[in-house]
């Protein structure tokens, strides 16, 4: 496929406001992939890599701002993108305003040769940019996107630069995504009213539209001359879609569902298991109380919850005829490789735990007497990359295992709680398993959540003993009790240069919660931040300064702060509608993306609350 057809597709996207038509749009899209289906899912979602896969390209806002200007020509520079960039807002916006065509002779040197792009050459272009490390790797990234907008059309350029930076602005998310595969590859041929089933009419199915449109039960179209809307009734089941969203939640690769499901149906995608060595969305939790708890379930299953940094432990076998030891690898909540910087988990894992496995639990920071220090802690072991041996010696964590996804070659999503904490406990020593208490008793739960204070930690977790794995879900089978202050998880998107002694130092910095596909702003945060803090943050966030005016930064949302506040108000001044009474910086949240950060309905929830 050439890329000047995906972006017209993705700009056909872009500009439809219905969901079902949307989902239409990326069927057909799939259909017409061929040989390129797994980089097309992929780069309709702004992904250059599978979820699974922690590579970035490592190109922030200004070193794009650089290659759109010296493909844009002599008398463009860097300084006038960024002013572009101020009244468009967005850098897809500002690419596609510039001719590229007048360089189009230099792009010999940078591997062009002046034809037109293919999906799958920016694909491998963009691969090699990600790969490129070491001395003069900027430089070589610079002349790489330079020959790929020298090359681009307006509208190739707007959906590169944004790709680029994995941001694509269309409306497509992983459940469009989950849904188109079931309706290209899945979904049968339409039905008559009296024939359709329960599943056809949840899924929004009406078989008189069907057979008025023309719909082929592959999902391409057999009237070309219908619109999107007439061809936007969906036929795939539940069944169907279910099939789906198993395959990508063991998986973590919307790419490989999808060909998988064109090549090999329901039966393949119910053949696809967790891998060891191929991170997963972790479980997540929302806030709830005992009483929650037992109403909902009778009984709960109580852990404590630890006050350090989640982590997924996968263990593979190593070459036995060499003797090798076992294969560890650790990855953050958001999947990042942890590996290196944790040595002495990788060592207590490989030491104590057998192939296969992949473990869910928390690594804590320890004191010399092995009780637990603050979350701030272990965030001080998850950003280095070097001087690991240095801050091992400075800060010591250790491994507390609470769930077991797969053991001994079999997969245990849907395994109970109960069922999957006894298998981690044959697993993995005693020391480094969460303790749980099974209860339905109220008296026994406090007890239990009031040792678990005592001895340092957050508070309990309440989870529905009947209750699967489900990756990547913030169901009600999880819940979470802390009697702390509360906090909320933000996303920096501005911020301001510090004064006096921090005048080279961004002091303070604008905050908002999620709000869809864009952020609400929803205060500032300056206190609570140390000098050496502030430092780091400032590194941490320069590369992320979309443009300046003044004092003030714009910042690209990439960052996540935890911070704790006395009180929610409304407020007129920002565009949340609301401000953070007496906010404090309490860390930066290294183990979260902006995705996931709160929400501006839970700040809304939070404030109702008060």
């Amino acid at each position: 496929m050439q890329f000047a057809e995906f972006a017209a597709r993705a700009s056909e996207m872009e500009t439809e406001p219905a969901d079902l038509a949307t989902v239409a749009l990326v069927r057909d899209l799939f259909c017409d992939a061929g040989d390129d289906l797994t980089v097309v899912v992929r780069f309709v979602q702004g992904r250059v890599f599978p979820a699974w896969d922690s590579t970035t390209l490592d190109v922030g806002p200004r070193l794009l701002r650089e290659a759109i200007a010296r493909a844009a020509g002599q008398n463009v520079t860097a300084g006038d993108v960024e002013d572009r960039l101020a009244d468009a807002g967005e850098i897809g916006a500002v690419a596609a305003g510039y001719d590229f065509g007048g360089q189009r002779g230099l792009a010999a040197f940078a591997g062009g040769g002046g034809d037109g792009l293919s999906v799958r050459e920016v694909d491998e272009t963009l691969r090699e940019l990600a790969a490129a490390s070491g001395a003069g790797s900027e430089d070589r990234k610079l002349n790489t996107l330079f020959g790929l907008f020298n090359r681009a059309s307006p509208e190739e350029a707007k959906y590169l630069a944004r790709l680029v930076l994995g941001e694509m602005r269309i409306g497509v998310g992983e459940g469009t995504v989950r849904d188109a595969v079931a309706e290209a590859f899945l979904a049968g041929p339409e039905v008559d009213d009296d024939e359709g089933d329960e599943d056809d009419i949840a899924t929004g199915g009406d078989a008189d539209d069907d057979a008025e449109d023309g719909a082929s039960g592959d999902g391409t179209d057999t009237a070309a001359e219908e619109s999107v809307s007439d061809r936007a009734t969906t036929h795939a089941t539940a069944d169907e879609l279910a099939a789906v969203e198993r395959a990508l939640q063991v998986s973590n690769d919307y790419g490989m569902v999808a060909r998988v499901a064109r090549e090999e149906g329901r039966d393949g995608l119910e053949a696809v298991r967790l891998e060891v060595g191929r991170p997963v969305q972790a479980m997540l939790a929302q806030a709830g109380t005992v009483t929650d708890a037992l109403e909902a379930w009778d009984e709960a299953a109580v852990e404590r919850k630890f006050d350090g940094a989640r982590v997924q432990v996968h263990v593979a076998s190593g070459d036995e005829e060499e003797g090798a030891a076992a294969d560890v690898s650790l990855f953050s909540r958001n999947m990042d490789d942890v590996t290196d910087a944790l040595p002495e988990v990788v060592e207590f894992v490989a030491d104590h735990v057998d192939a296969p496995a992949i473990l869910d639990g928390e690594v804590v920071a320890v004191d010399d007497d092995g009780e637990p220090l603050p979350f701030q802690e272990v965030l001080r072991r998850f950003r280095r990359k070097h001087d690991v041996d240095r801050m091992r010696e400075e800060v010591r964590v250790e491994l507390r295992a609470f769930d077991c996804l797969h053991a001994g070659g079999e997969d245990l999503l849907d395994a109970p709680v109960t069922e999957r904490h006894a298998r981690l406990s044959e697993l993995v020593p005693e020391s480094a398993v969460s303790g749980l208490l099974v209860s339905d008793d109220e008296g026994e739960i406090a007890a239990f959540e009031e040792a678990s204070l005592d001895a340092g930690h957050e508070g309990v977790m309440l989870k529905n003993p009947d209750s699967t794995y489900s990756p990547g879900d913030r169901g009600k089978n999880w819940l979470k009790r802390k009697p702390d202050v509360e906090t909320v998880d933000l996303v920096v998107t501005g911020a301001e240069w510090g004064e006096g002694r921090r005048a080279n130092h961004l002091g303070t910095f604008l905050l908002s919660a999620r709000d869809g596909d864009d952020y609400a702003t929803i205060g500032n945060v300056a206190t609570g931040i140390t000098d050496e803090e502030l430092a780091d943050l400032s590194a941490l966030l320069e590369p992320e300064i979309v443009s300046e005016d003044g004092q003030t930064v714009e910042l690209n949302p990439a960052v996540v702060f935890e911070v704790g506040y006395e009180e929610i108000q409304r407020s007129p001044t920002y565009s949340s509608g609301y401000a953070l009474r007496f906010p404090r910086f309490v860390a930066v949240r290294e183990d979260k993306t902006p995705a996931d950060a709160d929400s501006l309905e839970r700040i809304e929830r939070l404030a109702e609350s008060q």
